[in-house]
């Protein structure tokens, strides 16, 4: 009695991992069975202005992705609602120059966006801004207090940086020198 149960089974479960899945249709009235993963669910709900945590967590993976274009609008438009997280990956992509310009003022506007919002890891990246100069004008001593701060929130990488007396190669060795050298 148990094996045709099992076969049968078999047999529904084959069907439906062959199963075409339902058309979306879109007319006046909204969309019918819309793609809800993906990347037409993330232009979607960029497109509606649909902004909310789970929405916001999958520009990290579109990003890895390599469509960068569809993650800065994604990220710029969390990063603007709000979300630290969304400010400081701004920051990356507009630092390493993905889905536009390498721009070191926008990197660092983002990085004291997040920091002043409270967040640990934007506390971190302005203060190695400030040290640095990058993208905003240079002022160490400044920089070392938001680098504490973020030490004090319980910032590992924050509290390796005070242990080597602020040394930044402790943290950044010399492989993005070129970037961050004074320019005069």
């Amino acid at each position: 009695m148990r094996y045709p149960a099992l076969a049968l089974s078999v047999i529904l479960l084959a069907g439906t991992a062959n199963a075409e899945p339902p058309a979306t249709v879109e007319d006046d009235l909204g969309i019918l069975n819309p793609q809800d993963t993906g990347r037409e669910m993330l232009t979607r709900k960029i497109e509606m202005g649909v902004i909310d945590s789970v929405t916001c967590s999958l520009g990290i993976n579109v990003t890895k992705n390599d469509n960068h274009e569809l993650a800065r609008r994604l990220t710029r438009q969390c990063a603007e609602a709000g979300y630290t997280k969304a400010m400081t990956w701004m920051s990356q992509l507009e630092n390493n120059g993905l889905g536009g310009e390498y721009n070191p003022d926008a990197s660092a506007e983002w990085d004291r966006r997040a920091a002043e919002a409270g967040d640990p890891n934007g506390r971190f990246n302005y203060g190695l801004d400030l040290m640095r100069g990058h993208g905003v004008a240079k002022d160490e001593a400044l920089g070392r207090r938001y680098i504490d701060e973020a030490a004090e929130a319980g910032l590992e990488i924050a509290q390796r940086l005070q242990g080597a007396d602020y040394d930044l190669d402790e943290v950044t060795p010399d492989a993005d020198e070129w970037k961050y050298a004074p320019l005069f």
